[in-house]
């Protein structure tokens, strides 16, 4: 988009402030708002702002940072406040010397983006956002129906809150191809249409908020939390990866019994070798841990497989003749992660396959939760960290995770998740409590 057609856009639909946003290091959406009368110094010039505050930024002596908008991302935030309507532009973050800011997470996905072009690909990205409805109810979540996976309730709440919220996406230009109830309780899915790796990740960050937004004025609570109740499935974001050389799916192969190409066996072969060491990107929070657990619809186990929804990269069924549905389900990510970082991450993990040409092991399409410890062995079967310190440990060890996310960026989310590991493992829980207090 040109500076004039967001201009004209502004007068039609009455925006009177646009809402420049970003994300810190964790992946938390961020933003300043500037009058409408600000808006040609902003887009000639960028914004200044104070980033001594932000996770992960800057320090104190050097907290100014520059907004720059990217205008391709313009939209006219589909909300009314009182009279008006208010515009959004996604920014990248600067230093002051118009450098691009080393821990801008956007930033580091569009270098990875870049290296990924220069090999002749385009990176695609299709992720499944689940999130949970909740009723706030004297400071407790209530859950707001019992449904079960594709159930059809009736024209019940989370119903009625769900399909609204895809036709708000749809109507700020982002697709959603279907909507469904999860397998827990309250939980629900919107999937959006694969597109564009960085344009994906702005959208799953647009997403969260309008979720989070069509929820709140119906008095609901929407969560992307990994695990908010124990014992029933958490919030996942399986995320489907494809290659492309212009109108070319390079993930497929016609001659294979998978229909994979040597190049998307290799890429997923990335993803197994490094997974380890990358999950702290793509769970971040000690709370993630508590969904990657056996038989609770999370992958546990580094093993790949075509049905095989135990295993941590599917290759979903695609009808015959759809050769750019070729396409491999990373099913570890969830929700509450930095998508550009998580995306960063994948598709480092997979270029750094075809790049080591590395051979990929034999499928598994049996139930690994039921494997024993033996036969795990014997087919070389490993697994995904199981806490936030064993991720961590996993990213300390990682060159490969060092040189995705650059230097800066990566000392400051391992130096973040050292400090919420050391508060959570000084907490005394509700467990502890009632399990030894009458007895100790």
């Amino acid at each position: 988009m040109t500076k004039v057609e967001i201009k004209k856009l502004c007068k039609t639909h009455n925006v009177n402030s646009i809402s420049l946003w970003f994300t810190d290091v964790l992946g938390m959406l961020k933003s300043v708002s500037v009058s409408i009368k600000e808006i040609n110094d902003v887009i000639e010039n960028g914004k200044f702002f104070d980033g001594s505050s932000i996770e992960g930024f800057a320090r104190i002596e050097e907290s100014d940072l520059l907004l720059k908008p990217d205008l391709d991302t313009f939209i006219v935030l589909p909300f009314e406040i009182g009279d008006f309507k208010m515009g959004r532009l996604i920014c990248d973050v600067y230093s002051p010397d118009g450098t691009s800011f080393a821990s801008c997470p956007r930033g580091v996905l569009k270098e990875n983006l870049r290296k990924i072009r220069q090999q002749g690909y385009k990176a695609n990205c299709g992720p499944e956002l689940e999130y949970f409805y909740f009723k706030e109810d004297e400071d407790q979540h209530k859950l707001i129906d019992r449904g079960k996976y594709f159930d059809m309730l009736g024209v019940d709440e989370g119903t009625i809150l769900r399909e609204k919220t895809a036709s708000t996406l749809e109507s700020i230009g982002i697709k959603c191809e279907c909507t469904h109830h999860e397998v827990a309780p309250s939980a629900h899915e919107i999937g959006l249409k694969y597109t564009e790796a960085l344009k994906m990740a702005d959208q799953v960050m647009t997403y969260r908020f309008i979720v989070k937004a069509v929820a709140q004025q119906a008095g609901i609570h929407a969560t992307f939390m990994p695990k908010p109740i124990g014992g029933i499935p958490g919030n996942g974001m399986h995320t489907h990866q494809s290659l492309f050389k212009g109108a070319k799916n390079v993930f497929y192969d016609k001659q294979d019994k998978y229909n994979l190409s040597e190049i998307a066996k290799s890429y997923a072969a990335g993803l197994l070798k490094y997974s380890r060491e990358f999950t702290l990107v793509t769970n971040q929070w000690v709370n993630s841990y508590k969904r990657l657990v056996p038989g609770h619809e999370a992958p546990t186990y580094v093993a790949w497989g075509r049905a095989n929804r135990s295993a941590l990269i599917r290759v979903p069924t695609t009808r015959p003749g759809k050769a750019k549905s070729t396409r491999l389900e990373y099913r570890a990510p969830d929700p509450a992660c930095n998508p550009y970082l998580a995306f960063a991450v994948m598709l480092g993990a997979g270029l750094q396959g075809i790049k080591e040409k590395l051979k990929i092991p034999r499928p598994t399409e049996d139930d690994i939760y039921h494997l024993s410890e033996e036969e795990l062995s014997k087919r070389k079967i490993s697994e995904l960290p199981d806490n936030l310190f064993e991720a961590i440990q996993g990213a300390e060890q990682s060159k490969f995770l060092r040189d995705v996310l650059g230097k800066g960026l990566y000392e400051k989310l391992l130096e973040n998740k050292h400090q919420e590991w050391d508060e959570y493992r000084v907490q005394v829980t509700d467990y502890e409590t009632k399990r030894y207090l009458p007895i100790l």
